[in-house]
C-alpha cells in the first residue's frame, strides 16, 4: 500500500513539476518600455510547434481594437484572438524560435525567441529580432 501511495505522489509531483517548468499556459504581457501589463497571451503547442494568441486585453478601450498596422493576413484583424507567436520550434538549447512574432500595437512581425527565465520559471522572456537589433520583454505567468 505504501509503495502505491509513494508511486502516486511521485507521478503527481512529476506532472506538477513538468507543467510548472513549461512555457505553455497563460502569460501576462508586460510592456518593456512602460512596465504596463497589457494582455494575457495563451501559449500552446500544436503538431510539435509553439503558438500564442491574445485571450484577454486589460485596457477596456482596446478590447475591440484591430491590428490596423499589421500587414498581410493579420491586417485589420481583431487583436483579441490574434496569433502573435506562430509556429515556433524548440532548438537544441531549449529555446523556442520562429519567424513570426507579432507586436499588434506596432504592427511588426519579426523573428523571435522565447524561453523561461532560468532564475524564475514564472517569467517568460520574449525577444523579437529586426535585423541586428532586438527587444526583450519579460512576461509573467498568469494565475490559473
Amino acid at each position: 500500500m505504501n509503495k502505491i501511495l509513494l508511486s502516486l505522489l511521485v507521478f503527481v509531483g512529476g506532472i506538477y513539476g513538468s507543467t510548472a517548468q513549461s512555457v505553455l499556459g497563460k502569460w501576462q504581457t508586460v510592456d518593456d518600455e512602460t512596465g504596463e501589463t497589457k494582455a494575457i497571451v495563451e501559449i500552446f503547442e500544436q503538431e510539435g510547434k509553439l503558438f500564442g494568441k491574445v485571450v484577454e486585453i486589460f485596457n477596456k478601450e482596446r478590447k475591440n481594437a484591430r491590428c490596423t498596422k499589421c500587414d498581410g493576413k493579420l491586417k485589420d484583424k481583431p487583436i483579441m484572438g490574434l496569433p502573435i507567436i506562430d509556429g515556433f520550434y524548440k532548438d537544441e538549447e531549449g529555446f523556442y524560435k520562429g519567424k513570426r512574432l507579432t507586436d499588434p500595437v506596432k504592427g511588426l512581425t519579426v523573428r523571435g525567441k522565447v524561453w523561461l527565465d532560468p532564475e524564475n520559471p514564472d517569467q517568460l522572456k520574449v525577444r523579437g529580432y529586426l535585423a541586428f537589433f532586438y527587444r526583450t520583454q519579460t512576461w509573467l505567468r498568469a494565475s490559473p
